[in-house]
């Protein structure tokens, strides 16, 4: 019996995969794309739509950055939107275990969970420089090794909020279930006592993903995740990845099968493998433009690069090293920025490659390139030979890019008897296989 795929659609909102000229490109913020990408996920059967956050406009040299200008509505808005207008389709919100707290959140989370009819989920991320802070009024409070502390922390205490509406024996004389959602949590994270508002969802819990790549996001995953978002989408190295993330769950005492691993993956779509790898060159261009790779390049020499031409050579000058980061809201991409620097440089020279060509050459490409079959056939070999359990599938339109995905590629998934033909479940947990 083959594994059945996993299949997530991503809202591509404000990144480097949108193409924002294409005539096709809609709103980023408009309910009506939200509406229209989610009911064509539905439309294939796809086990939920994933949405990201974000906490605060991100910034480059001090001023905001390009791909943030369409703004980030509040994720938890926009999925209760959605619940109305969608019947099986799983709704994942990214939601930031740093500046939130337990009962806030397990409340949100556990009404969403009840007007969808159970397919609540949550993508546990977290934070830790001042930068996001500032708009909670908390700054830097909490030091980088204590994050993933908290959040591990946050779920329990959310998890112990859902379960205090078990069922228990009424008191008749009071006429209501008397111990119902009373709760007292002590810990080093957070002391909170009281009674929880919510009763107990379709679900039980609300699906919890988690997206941290490090060895404290992994270890996190292991202990309390039903899935993991990764970024893992070459083959060998997905499958690495894989083997080492299922390994841990033992002394955690869960099953392999009870923690799903699901990469972040973009495709394009072709009548032939050279009209693909001909659209996918077109779109690279296009998610690349002259001012966006600027901003990459930036992103590694770490200072002012905009009277650079993009069709240019790279700077002769080196990276600043030791200057405070010039952008702000986004994880470091480099760990090493003199490294990657005198790598790029290699590259560029070796294929006489412009800071466009070359920003084009060494930053993020499509996943899958091909026609509807031979993308069907890639994407059932990973699955089947353990370098993933699914896929979210990132277009690179909004709202329309998933189409030709659900028209074409699902159909030939479902003859080869590796994905559904209809939902089996009213949940989330149900279609996803958890307990």
């Amino acid at each position: 019996m083959p594994k059945q795929i996993i299949l997530a659609a991503h809202f591509p909102g404000v990144n480097n995969t949108t193409v924002w000229s294409d005539p096709e490109a809609g709103s980023q913020i408009d309910f009506a794309s939200f509406k229209h990408l989610a009911r064509t996920a539905e439309r294939g059967r796809f086990d939920f739509f994933f949405l990201a956050e974000g906490l605060r406009l991100r910034e480059q040299r001090g001023l905001i950055h390009d791909l943030d200008v369409v703004g980030r509505p509040d994720t938890l808005t926009v999925l209760a939107g959605l619940a109305a207008v969608t019947t099986h389709l799983g709704l994942a919100g990214t939601l930031n275990a740093t500046f939130h707290e337990p009962y806030e959140l397990a409340r949100q989370l556990a009404t969403l969970d009840h007007l969808s009819g159970g397919r609540a989920a949550w993508n546990v991320v977290t934070s830790s420089g001042p930068f996001f802070g500032e708009n909670f009024r908390k700054g830097g409070f909490l030091d980088y090794a204590d994050r993933y502390k908290r959040a591990g922390e946050f779920i329990d205490t959310a998890r112990e909020l859902w379960d205090s509406w078990e069922p228990l024996a009424p008191d008749r004389d009071a006429g209501f279930f008397a111990d119902t959602g009373t709760f007292r949590h002590t810990g080093a994270q957070f002391d909170i006592g009281g009674r929880f508002g919510v009763p107990r969802s379709p679900q039980g819990h609300p699906v919890i993903l988690q997206a941290g790549d490090s060895d404290g996001g992994r270890e996190l995953a292991a202990a309390k995740a039903d899935a993991i978002f990764s970024r893992h989408h070459q083959l060998e190295d997905g499958r690495e990845f894989y083997r080492d993330v299922k390994a841990r769950l033992a002394r955690y005492g869960r099953d392999p099968d009870s923690l799903k691993i699901i990469p972040g993956v973009s495709f394009v779509l072709g009548d032939t493998l050279a009209d693909a790898q001909e659209k996918a060159h077109h779109i690279r261009r296009q998610q690349v433009s002259p001012q966006t790779a600027i901003l990459l390049l930036e992103q590694v020499w770490n200072t002012d690069l905009s009277a650079y031409d993009a069709e240019g050579p790279l700077p002769e000058i080196d990276p600043q090293v030791d200057a405070e980061s010039i952008i702000q809201g986004r994880a470091a991409q480099h760990a090493d920025r003199l490294a990657t620097a005198a790598e790029w440089r290699g590259i560029a020279e070796q294929k006489s490659l412009s800071i466009r060509e070359l920003i084009i050459e060494v930053t993020g490409r499509q996943s899958f390139i091909g026609t509807t079959a031979t993308v069907a056939a890639e994407l059932d070999e990973y699955v089947q030979t353990d370098a993933c359990d699914g896929f979210i599938l990132v277009p690179h339109l909004t709202p329309g890019g998933l189409d030709d995905f659900v028209d074409g590629v699902v159909p030939l998934l479902q003859e080869r008897g590796v994905f559904r033909n209809e939902y089996g479940s009213t949940t989330l947990r149900g279609n996803l296989g958890l307990a």
